[in-house]
């Protein structure tokens, strides 16, 4: 017997991403069903080969539902995955709301899947689990392997991201303001605080007391909570004005010895990671590359001469796939491939 997948936000970007993938990885479920809002109700929506009508999340009973993956905002999962989980139903939620409370597993399984063993033999678990940010799932599948080699002391990165992660609007804004910079027409900026088309924007999410933004501070609390809580990350995110995929460049310290061979020699045996590196132009994975691609890409491994035991390191990987949709996935397989989550259907 198969699963039965629930996917909330179904009509979304992250949420259309997830049906492919569920769709293209084999994921062993007996019946995917499509969720939205009511003004969504009988849209229809790809899953392979089949096309789904919505749903609408308010009515459906989630009693004989063994996944619900989510990805339709922190105010509505505030609300509504608790309720799920309550039902029995394991929520793998892709929203910020339930990433830094203790009770609830924040998980990259290239990373961290044996938190998932834990989680499951707890008998007051909470069936919640939650995917990371976007930035933050690319970088650590790059750092892990290398902080298993040589411990990693300090990160810096600065992220470079596209406007597909703040939603089809923003990406719909990109389009608008690119015409409208060739036709001489007025730019209009609303969804971002400046015009995003030929231009980079230092700011994604809100402004905190310290000068940082919220996007930066997720990425600093979920290395330490994901990685190891002993690694300085400091971070600056930046919106660029690209459809899909995120880059980062990272400075990393270590606290042993590692040369950028030995690092190419590992991040090319690593999970989740593809080293495209020549030194040569062109020889490197640009956002455009990475789009529709699963991997997390990684370029420009070089020493940094200004530290002991530094390097720098490029990393690019489609922000809708591993940033969300991807992670949100492999999730549930690895609940299933460890033989976690049993289908209810079974019982």
């Amino acid at each position: 017997m198969g699963y039965k997948v629930a996917v909330v936000g179904a009509t979304g970007n992250v949420g259309r991403e997830m049906m492919d993938i569920l769709a293209e990885r084999g994921f062993p479920a007996d019946e995917v069903v499509a969720l939205a809002s009511s003004r969504s109700k009988g849209r229809e929506v790809s899953y392979g080969d089949k096309t789904l009508k919505c749903k609408v999340l308010d009515h459906y009973d989630f009693s004989d539902t063994d996944f619900c993956l989510m990805s339709a905002g922190g105010s509505l999962s505030a609300e509504w995955a608790p309720k799920i989980a309550a039902m029995g139903c394991v929520v793998v939620d892709n929203s910020s709301q339930w990433r830094y409370d203790e009770r609830i597993p924040l998980i990259v399984p290239e990373v961290n899947a044996h938190v998932l063993e834990e989680w499951a033999k707890k008998k007051d678990r909470i069936n919640i689990i939650a995917n990371p940010n976007c930035s933050t799932a690319q970088l650590l599948v790059a750092l892990k392997p290398l902080h298993d080699a040589a411990t990693i002391k300090r990160v810096v990165v600065s992220t470079y991201q596209s406007v597909s992660g703040a939603g089809k609007d923003a990406m719909d804004e990109l389009f608008t303001q690119t015409r409208a910079v060739f036709v001489t027409d007025p730019v209009e900026a609303n969804k971002f605080p400046k015009r995003i088309a030929f231009n980079v924007i230092p700011h994604i999410d809100k402004f905190m007391d310290d000068g940082s933004t919220k996007e930066e501070w997720k990425v600093v609390v979920e290395t330490k909570k994901i990685l190891d809580p002993k690694i300085k990350v400091t971070c600056t995110a930046v919106r660029v004005p690209v459809f899909v995929s995120h880059a980062e460049a990272v400075n990393i310290e270590f606290e042993n010895p590692i040369s950028a061979e030995e690092a190419t020699n590992i991040l090319r045996e690593a999970p989740g990671c593809l080293v495209v590196d020549k030194h040569e132009d062109g020889g490197y994975i640009t956002p455009v590359d990475a789009a529709g691609e699963d991997a997390t890409y990684i370029s420009r491994i070089r020493e940094d001469s200004t530290i002991d035991n530094g390097l720098n390191i490029w990393v690019v990987s489609d922000n809708l796939r591993k940033g969300a949709a991807l992670n949100t996935v492999q999730i549930a397989e690895a609940l299933v491939n460890k033989g976690l989550i049993k289908p209810r259907s079974e019982g």
